[in-house]
């Protein structure tokens, strides 16, 4: 019951993924949430951010922005980056991820997609066949309380853990 929320890999951050094993399993491209993934809620891209996006780039990656966030918002920190991004995708419906890989001309079996969030952006990408990583969600040190869905998620993630048939269906994609 609680596999369709389990993701296929886990990393504490976006800088920890080791997108070059990705990469060797088959991945060619990349759907990433924006908001508590890359940076915190509402901040724009750093340049440590920045530079993962070149370094993809680089690699040969194809990357896009799946965001429930407003064209206004992705356009303000994608202004460096420059990457195709979808706009208020409607996360977790299946049918936004499927247009992130098309997108990318690529099918969803060669696209991984990389979020903070279980029930949306794991969820979503469960529901379509496309490989999905849980990273960390980036909060403040000041940042004492998250929401009840933060708490039903480290539930998730602690079934996940104990779980060898689930648990890293990409392997060790830590650096």
């Amino acid at each position: 019951m609680l596999e369709r929320w389990y993701p296929w890999g886990w990393a504490p951050n976006v800088f920890a993924i080791d997108y070059a094993k990705l990469q060797a399993l088959g991945y060619k491209g990349i759907l990433f949430d924006i908001d508590n993934t890359l940076v915190h809620h509402g901040a724009d891209a750093t340049p440590k951010v920045e530079a993962l996006f070149r370094e993809l780039d680089a690699m040969g990656m194809k990357t896009l922005l799946l965001s429930d966030n407003s064209a206004e918002r992705i356009q303000r920190f994608n202004k460096h980056i420059g990457a195709p991004y979808i706009a208020e995708a409607g996360k977790p419906d299946p049918a936004a991820y499927r247009r992130g890989a098309k997108m990318l001309g690529l099918p969803v079996e060669q696209v991984v997609c990389i979020g903070d969030q279980v029930f949306r952006d794991i969820r979503g990408a469960n529901r379509c066949g496309m490989a999905s990583i849980l990273v960390d969600f980036i909060r403040l040190p000041q940042e004492t309380h998250y929401g009840k869905k933060r708490v039903l998620e480290k539930y998730i993630m602690a079934c996940w853990r104990r779980n060898p048939r689930w648990r890293d269906r990409l392997g060790n994609i830590q650096k």
